[in-house]
């Protein structure tokens, strides 16, 4: 009783003063349960000493705590035991700390659960591993590892583990733009999903996922309702991802050529909660959405080149985005003349000669607009629209449709001999 009624004195004291709380939970974790009671009171002051050490951003402390509790684990069972190490191992990983400890802590995980012989758990910290990978940039290792978790799991038939790992495959074809086979990843993680219950975390990231891949095929308004959904799993049980998922769904109202609907979207707590530079971020570019001014648009990317471009999702949509505001803005600057500087154009729009040039020669390949570039001259030559013939088309249309009449009349004509 004297370990729950510190363990409450240590929840009362997160806030106010959390070395003192460390305290507290550090003296509970180092007694010895002789109880289940007990017991469930030192795994509760293992848990909280983490979610508190990650708060705070101690890396080392919280991967110290996550080697220090093996003798404690030895006395337990060991699917209480696998429930620690994951959620530790989880909420180390969801700091997204960067210091390069990750894998190595991972790895000696994955090397003492096998000494425990402990499967089930090393499958499971193989599964964080290839996030890891995947984090870091090592895709080769990333799909050796799915690849051979795969097969034992299919052995082992544990469907909850095996739906990660596949969410997890997504992931790492995603990023290396291997789009059908992401899908199909996907889509085997979803179908294993139908038949055991899924925690909210992993519902959210199976929706997160399902977003990011429907924005791939351009197909931003069932991308905003995964990502609507994924936002809302990770809010109620309050993860750092919702604020991703939040600005992937303004990103989606962007890309849809709605950008006065960001600010609706922020009104109320969902602003007031996640305020911050990723949201000030989005709503800068919203704002050059609307203007459909370049110049701004640059700025935001510059200003904000950590919230922006170190997201790979919203990097590869804004390069998107940017082409298309380009062209506008060009075609608008073009469209009163039947001859103009190249030069004039591109003191305009505030962007260097070359890739003014560049940009309307792809403009002008598209059949964007009719024109040719003089280029010895640096002069662009818009022609008239002028409405396309016909007459070609329709031609091959009426043979086609004569083609298919004969083969019906030859068809006929066989079975009437």
């Amino acid at each position: 009783s004297s370990g729950i009624n510190a363990e409450y004195g240590a929840v009362g004291l997160e806030t106010s003063d959390p070395d003192g709380a460390l305290k507290i939970y550090y003296s509970i974790t180092k007694q010895t349960a002789s109880s289940e009671e007990e017991e469930k009171v030192i795994e509760q002051a293992l848990l909280s000493m983490g979610k508190l050490l990650a708060q705070k951003g101690r890396v080392e402390e919280l991967s110290k705590l996550i080697k220090s509790i093996r003798p404690f684990l030895g006395t337990v069972s060991k699917a209480k035991a696998s429930k620690i190490v994951r959620e530790l191992v989880d909420t180390f990983l969801d700091m997204e700390s960067s210091t390069g400890v990750e894998i190595p802590l991972c790895l000696e995980c994955i090397d003492w659960a096998k000494s425990e012989k402990r499967t089930f758990l090393t499958q499971a910290l193989e599964g964080r591993l290839i996030l890891l990978y995947h984090s870091v940039g090592q895709y080769s290792e990333a799909l050796a590892t799915v690849n051979r978790v795969l097969k034992i799991l299919k052995k082992m038939d544990d469907k909850h583990l095996l739906m990660e790992i596949q969410l997890s495959e997504s992931k790492v074809y995603h990023t290396l733009r291997n789009i059908p086979k992401a899908r199909a990843a996907l889509t085997s993680a979803r179908t294993t999903a139908n038949s055991i219950y899924v925690p909210p975390k992993l519902q959210a990231a199976l929706d997160m996922q399902s977003g990011i891949l429907h924005a791939e095929e351009k197909d931003f308004k069932t991308a905003f309702s995964y990502f609507y959904e994924a936002f809302e799993g990770y809010d109620s049980i309050e993860s750092v991802h919702a604020l991703k998922g939040l600005k992937y769904m303004l990103l989606c109202k962007i890309m849809l050529g709605a950008p006065e609907e960001v600010q609706s979207l922020l009104t109320g707590k969902m602003g007031l909660k996640y305020s911050g530079r990723g949201i000030d971020a989005m709503q800068a570019i919203a704002d050059a959405g609307k203007k459909r001014d370049i110049a701004i648009f640059n700025q935001t990317i510059s200003k904000y080149e950590a919230e922006l471009q170190k997201d790979g999702v919203i990097e590869s949509h804004l390069k998107a985005l940017y082409d298309t505001l380009l062209e506008k803005n060009l075609v608008r600057i073009i469209e009163p003349y039947s001859r103009v500087q190249l030069s004039h154009v591109a003191e305009t729009i505030a962007l260097p000669y070359e890739v003014v040039e560049r940009k309307l020669s792809q403009i002008i390949l598209d059949k964007k607009f009719s024109g040719i570039l003089d280029q010895r001259s640096g002069v662009l030559i818009v022609f008239d629209a002028s409405e396309e013939d016909q007459t070609y088309t329709y031609a091959l249309e009426t043979i086609s449709h004569m083609g298919k009449v004969v083969d019906a009349l030859f068809k006929k004509a066989q079975k009437l001999s």
